[in-house]
């Protein structure tokens, strides 16, 4: 089946795929629906029946990416006994969905630092908060456990998680090499466990 002959959900789906294939190699502030058009081989016309204006677009693929990050994560963590372990899964799982989507950091960073409020933005800043509930309540469970140092504050833990995360992308982006965060997602793991860990001197298996 032709796109020109595409349904409305499975047309919704191929922008939202082509939105962020374009955020991948362009600034998404620079995207326009002509570029979006045209890289999904129709009109602004065809466009426009599904989505209103360039903002219904962004507000799609931020719901996308939360919905498929956040189910991603969870799944993941719920398949570990140690929190420790949950954790660790989470964050490969993160960095592989990163790989699979490069373009979803740029989009999450140029929308947080976008002016003014816009229903993407807000669905960015509502992911960032239930990752970081995630986050805690793992941490928490490792407190519980013995597994994580009690002293630690989840809060600060689960900012310093997803730091690392940011940093392993920028740094991606700034040598241009994307594989770069597959390769030192491992090692960059190893030491966010030595620090949370209620035995500093071991690490798990």
């Amino acid at each position: 089946m032709t796109q020109a002959y595409l349904k409305s959900e499975d047309r919704k789906s191929v922008t939202v795929e082509s939105v962020i294939e374009l955020a991948a190699e362009n600034n998404p502030n620079e995207i326009t629906t002509s570029q979006i058009a045209q890289h999904m081989g129709v009109t602004q016309g065809a466009l426009f029946r599904h989505f209103p204006n360039k903002e219904s677009i962004w507000e799609s693929v931020m719901s996308w990416v939360a919905e498929k990050l956040l189910g991603r994560v969870e799944a993941v963590a719920a398949r570990e006994v140690s929190a420790i372990k949950a954790l660790e899964a989470m964050f490969l799982t993160h960095i592989q969905f990163v790989s699979e989507h490069p373009g979803v950091p740029r989009m999450l960073f140029g929308e947080l630092q976008s002016k003014g409020e816009s229903p993407a933005k807000k669905i960015v800043r509502n992911l960032l908060y239930r990752y970081g509930v995630v986050i805690e309540m793992q941490i928490k469970r490792g407190q519980a456990m013995g597994e994580i140092d009690s002293n630690i504050s989840p809060k600060v833990a689960a900012g310093l998680f997803v730091g690392s995360i940011q940093g392993l992308v920028m740094q991606s982006m700034l040598v241009g090499e994307p594989q770069a965060i597959i390769e030192n997602a491992p090692e960059t793991f190893a030491i966010f466990e030595r620090g949370i860990r209620a035995n500093k001197g071991e690490t798990h298996e």
